[in-house]
């Protein structure tokens, strides 16, 4: 059944207070999976005062790399089993091809009256997290991207109509972080092309903006600073509402003007037509990564 607000609802980022974080957010986490989405998310949590450090607990095999999240109070180790016991909510963020071994080890001791489980593994859909966890458990899926930890991130969250309780508990969780969007499943793997992959683009696109600051003359840290800081004026002036993208680039191109002249040159090169392909070539492969086993 469509979620509801599916494709329409929009949050407002916001920082909780202690008091909204006590009525909206769980009262503990473990996130099963500390690799880089994942400690970004809880250092995120952290910065935003949704939780803090010793109400999250990360998971990992790879425990060495858990060493910068220990010396800031989180509390990490291995045993899943022992983590999922003292925690309210789930958040899995292994990778693909590891989150059906995972879901073996842990589903057996799921208390469906406590636990909520919230997914970011790319490319399963909620009808497969729900074929690996049975209702009642509550199962949402949400596809943040890795800005989660300066509390910047874009996160689509979509869930099943057993999971309504679960969904708006994994809102909360994201608002802290963040803007949150609520998505039909079939959309998510748009949302992980355009979030998650689209983050690593437009910090690609930055990158070419400051290599060509260098290039007319600024040297590399200002050059950085400069294209950074522009790139986040236009990222504000799209999402004020005031204007379509392009009416904003209208009121910087004049006739015969040095803006337009190098807006062509970029469109001669193919800049608006690589974007776009490089958005759907992702969404493709984010669509395949969980029957693949593959990782992104």
């Amino acid at each position: 059944a469509p979620i509801p607000g599916a494709g329409f609802f929009v949050s407002e980022r916001f920082s909780m207070s202690a008091d909204q974080t006590s009525k909206s957010s769980p009262a503990s986490l473990v996130i099963l999976g500390g690799g880089n989405l994942g400690q970004a998310l809880a250092r995120g949590l952290v910065r935003s005062g949704t939780l803090p450090p010793d109400q999250i607990h990360v998971t990992s095999l790879h425990l060495p790399g858990l060493e910068g999240l220990a010396a800031e109070g989180f509390p990490v180790g291995s045993d899943n089993l022992a983590a999922i016991r003292a925690a309210d909510t789930l958040l899995i963020a292994v990778q693909p091809q590891q989150i059906a071994d995972l879901l073996d080890e842990i589903r057996d001791h799921l208390d469906p009256s406590r636990h909520k489980v919230i997914s970011v593994v790319s490319g399963v859909t909620v009808a497969q997290l729900r074929d690996m966890i049975p209702a009642p458990t509550p199962v949402v899926r949400a596809m943040p991207n890795t800005a989660v930890s300066i509390g910047e991130s874009m996160t689509c969250l979509s869930a099943d109509s057993d999971s309504i309780d679960g969904l708006e508990e994994a809102e909360a969780l994201f608002k802290g972080v963040g803007l949150t969007l609520r998505i039909e499943d079939e959309m998510m793997v748009g949302a992980t092309a355009l979030c998650a992959c689209g983050i690593a683009f437009f910090l690609r696109s930055v990158r070419a903006a400051s290599q060509g600051g260098i290039e007319i003359g600024f040297h590399p840290e200002d050059a950085l600073l400069l294209a950074a800081q522009t790139a986040r004026g236009a990222a504000s002036l799209a999402l004020g509402k005031e204007g379509h993208p392009e009416s904003e680039i209208d009121r910087v191109t004049t006739p015969r003007g040095c803006t337009i002249a190098g807006l062509n040159e970029m469109e001669h090169q193919g800049f608006s037509s690589a974007m776009i392909k490089g958005f759907v070539l992702s969404a493709r492969k984010a669509g395949v990564l969980f029957d693949e086993g593959d990782t992104a």
